[in-house]
């Protein structure tokens, strides 16, 4: 695992790695104490896929405006917050498919027969939602390898085939991105941590309707289940993997070039 963040010594510095996040302003050093007992070296697992979460049309509707303006015609929708994670977000995942990661999206499942009375991924309350806004954002249009897994309830996980996707691939650790990060992200990396991945949530790439939400779910899956890294980070590790693939190619195209003018040798 590469290690993209050290253990603070004798409780939080001001230059403490571990919380140099978007959190920093609005979780006061006393609570961060309480947490000292969660910090570690943190990074992007082995073998990992990259997972995300809901980017969907529904909650870029209205446009790159106030949550607020925007919340009266489209109640869905989170607003500047998605239109800002959209250029990072593309970064990620083309940095993923060049490393020739496995990628997953979710999306809601709106078939009828999958719609028992009742049963919805949130409680949120009168809310008609047209079904073709369940679509993958163009900007995130997924590859014809890529896998979209269809849900009903908050987590990619829960009552899909995701869990045994990534297993039969030989994942053992999820990079994770999307959307609502109090809601659907927080219970796919719940669910994730208790298949016994390994989680890696992407700061920018993830967003809510509420910047306090947002930044106290991103604390507190960053303590309990979660390793959460910046774009940054994580880029340069999946460009690092993406080097490592191309060395051992060029090693092994040596290798057999050699062992063959052996073999026309002997």
């Amino acid at each position: 695992m590469q290690k993209a963040a050290g253990k603070a010594a004798g409780g939080r510095r001001h230059d403490d790695p571990f919380e140099d996040h978007c959190w920093k302003d609005i979780i006061p050093p006393d609570v961060i104490e309480l947490y000292s007992n969660y910090r570690r070296e943190v990074g992007v697992g082995p073998s990992p896929a990259l997972v995300a979460i809901d980017l969907y049309e529904l909650v870029y509707q209205g446009g790159a405006k106030p949550v607020p303006q925007v919340m009266k015609a489209y109640p869905n929708s989170c607003g500047e917050y998605a239109w800002a994670a959209i250029a990072p977000t593309k970064r990620l995942l083309a940095a993923a498919r060049a490393a020739g990661l496995p990628v997953f999206y979710s999306t809601g499942d709106t078939r009828p027969q999958s719609q028992p009375k009742n049963v919805r991924a949130t409680r949120r309350q009168g809310v008609h939602v047209d079904r073709e806004l369940y679509a993958i954002r163009p900007e995130f249009k997924p590859a014809p390898d890529d896998v979209v897994i269809t849900k009903v309830r908050a987590s990619a996980f829960y009552g899909t085939p995701l869990a045994a996707h990534l297993t039969q691939l030989g994942v053992k650790s999820v990079i994770v991105c999307g959307e609502s990060t109090s809601g659907c992200v927080r219970a796919s990396v719940v669910d994730a941590y208790s298949h016994g991945f390994h989680v890696t949530l992407v700061e920018e790439c993830c967003f809510d309707r509420s910047p306090i939400s947002h930044k106290v779910n991103l604390f507190d899956m960053h303590h309990k289940y979660a390793d959460v890294l910046h774009v940054d980070e994580v880029v340069a590790h999946l460009e690092a993997m993406r080097a490592a693939v191309a060395i051992r190619s060029i090693a092994g195209r040596g290798s057999n070039g050699r062992a063959g003018r052996a073999s026309r040798s002997g």
